[in-house]
């Protein structure tokens, strides 16, 4: 590349055409334009900067600062959630733009170079750069979603002891198949651990449940019954109740139901 390179002139070139080479960039990439500043407040990326330092890299060959700047790259944009299909037409939009600038560059020296030994060194470093970016975007944000699935199986089974035999387990908000899935395993588990003797399974916070789900608590509840522990069901809403109704779905026999939890608490725990 020293034909073309040779003493750092293009670098030298573009800095004196540094104005011009932004705005042919921002000519670009009509769509990410409007979004710079936005995604500058969202993640504190200054897009034409990091046009500048990607140029650099790839004009200079640096291979490995190269990478390093795509993982940094990747994990902030995954972290903020940033979308994907800007940044990719950011990046083609440098290419793009760096092949206007390559050209006036040969025009102005009057150099003739070999071109396709330039074409494959800049296209070559500017797809390491998207590999690289993509595969740790990629990579970060499966680690970000196995860490809050990790957090919402926890925070799905909020069992609450409230004497040494008896605790609460208050089920809020979406209840899906493999939430109900996740609160088997644990509620099974914390029964074991804690011993517990009585599960008051509130159901108010639920306005509806699929019919996979119903099963499923209705599994919990003699899982827990084999392990010695009885299962009270408080309230129960008139949509899930319906369903359940018109699904010929039954608790067992022996489980008790009360309209509110503070009703159950009445009865067997506060004497």
């Amino acid at each position: 590349m020293q034909y073309i390179y040779q003493d750092n002139q293009i670098n030298e070139f573009l800095d004196r055409n540094k104005q011009d080479f932004e705005d042919e960039l921002l000519s670009q990439a009509e769509t990410v334009k409007s979004k710079i500043d936005e995604i500058m407040e969202i993640g504190n990326i200054d897009l034409i900067n990091n046009a500048h330092r990607l140029v650099y890299y790839v004009l200079e060959g640096k291979e490995e600062e190269l990478k390093a700047f795509a993982k940094q790259e990747g994990i902030i944009w995954a972290t903020h959630s940033l979308t994907l299909s800007f940044k990719l037409e950011w990046v083609q939009a440098i290419r793009r733009t760096l092949w206007i600038f390559i050209e006036r560059y040969i025009e102005e020296k009057e150099i003739t170079i070999e071109f396709f030994s330039v074409e494959k060194h800049v296209n070559n470093y500017i797809d390491l750069f998207l590999n690289a970016f993509f595969i740790n975007y990629s990579t970060y944000k499966d680690s970000l979603l196995t860490a809050q699935r990790k957090l919402v199986e926890n925070l799905s089974v909020p069992i609450i002891p409230i004497t040494p035999t008896t605790c609460i387990l208050p089920i809020i908000g979406a209840m899906d198949y493999f939430r109900a899935k996740i609160m088997e395993e644990k509620v099974l588990m914390e029964i074991s651990r804690l011993h517990i003797q009585t599960m008051l399974m509130d159901l108010s916070g639920i306005a509806e449940m699929e019919t996979q789900v119903i099963d499923q608590l209705i599994s919990i509840m003699e899982g827990a019954e084999l392990m010695g522990c009885k299962t009270i069901i408080t309230g129960l809403r008139p949509d899930v109740v319906r369903n359940m109704m018109r699904l010929g779905v039954k608790f067992n026999p022996h489980t008790k139901t009360f309209g509110t939890l503070q009703q159950a608490l009445s009865v067997h725990v506060i004497k």
